[in-house]
């Protein structure tokens, strides 16, 4: 069982799960649980290798699906049975993967930096960490993704999060998750393909520069999508600008709750 953490809140009915990227943890939405904590009942996870996950289960292969897998056993356990999901850089395409596997748990999507295509830049630097995952110290790498992907001095807080959260990973660990890209091209092929019936947020940084000009495309061809563009914030837009992500966000989940509480005419 991953490690996870509950937030009940006596005054709500609501569920929202949190899901972070690879090489994070829970921790890194500390600027979202005062917040949410608030209004909704919270559930925060670290995924397998992560925070206080690491080493509880003998792991010898990483799928998208068994990852979920993971997601949903910590959701019985809680007894959740449906919830609102919150996802950033990489949690964005489990939590697009969990719909897959359990559609009627998945009540909204909130997406920050969400990855729905890689692009050139983005190809090229997975190509560059395919040829060197396994000789060169993973750290390394994690670092110079961190810096091309979040160039800007305003992203410094960002990038050192995401480099320290990295540092309780081990080598081994970051092989096994790299390898899970080898999945992502055709996963988000069949995703982008595959309009859902479930309100979907994307949060985006305004200096997210290689996610945001996809996500522009994408919103207006699926009807329960919206964009929120973050002003001033790369990749991370949580850690960024995380007034303006719980603001939105929240008033979003508010909003979708109360629609979907609404008896039908």
């Amino acid at each position: 069982m991953l490690y996870y953490k509950t937030y009940p809140n006596q005054f709500s009915s609501e569920w929202v799960v949190f899901v972070h990227g690879a090489g994070g943890s829970s921790s890194i939405w500390f600027k979202q649980i005062k917040d949410y904590c608030l209004n909704f009942n919270v559930l925060m996870i670290d995924l397998r290798g992560h925070g206080r996950s690491q080493g509880n289960k003998p792991f010898e292969q990483y799928t998208f699906k068994e990852i979920c897998a993971d997601i949903i056993e910590v959701m019985d356990e809680a007894k959740i049975h449906a919830a609102h999901f919150v996802g950033i850089s990489l949690g964005t395409i489990l939590i697009r993967n969990l719909y897959e596997m359990i559609p009627n748990r998945v009540r909204s999507m909130v997406l920050g930096g969400a990855i729905m295509q890689l692009n050139l830049r983005a190809k090229v630097l997975s190509a560059f960490g395919d040829w060197f995952k396994t000789i060169m110290p993973y750290l390394w790498l994690y670092g110079f993704f961190a810096w091309i992907i979040m160039p800007k001095r305003r992203h410094r807080q960002s990038r050192l999060l995401f480099v320290n959260e990295a540092k309780k990973l081990c080598q081994k660990e970051f092989v096994y998750w790299y390898r899970l890209l080898s999945e992502v091209n055709p996963l988000l092929k069949y995703f982008n393909e595959q309009p859902i019936p479930v309100p979907i947020l994307f949060l985006m940084g305004d200096e997210d520069y290689m996610f945001l000009p996809f996500i522009k495309k994408l919103v207006p061809q699926h009807p329960l999508s919206r964009l929120f563009v973050v002003p001033n914030s790369g990749h991370v837009c949580n850690v960024d600008q995380p007034d303006t992500f719980n603001q939105v966000s929240i008033s979003f989940i508010h909003e979708v709750s109360s629609a979907q509480q609404k008896p039908l005419a």
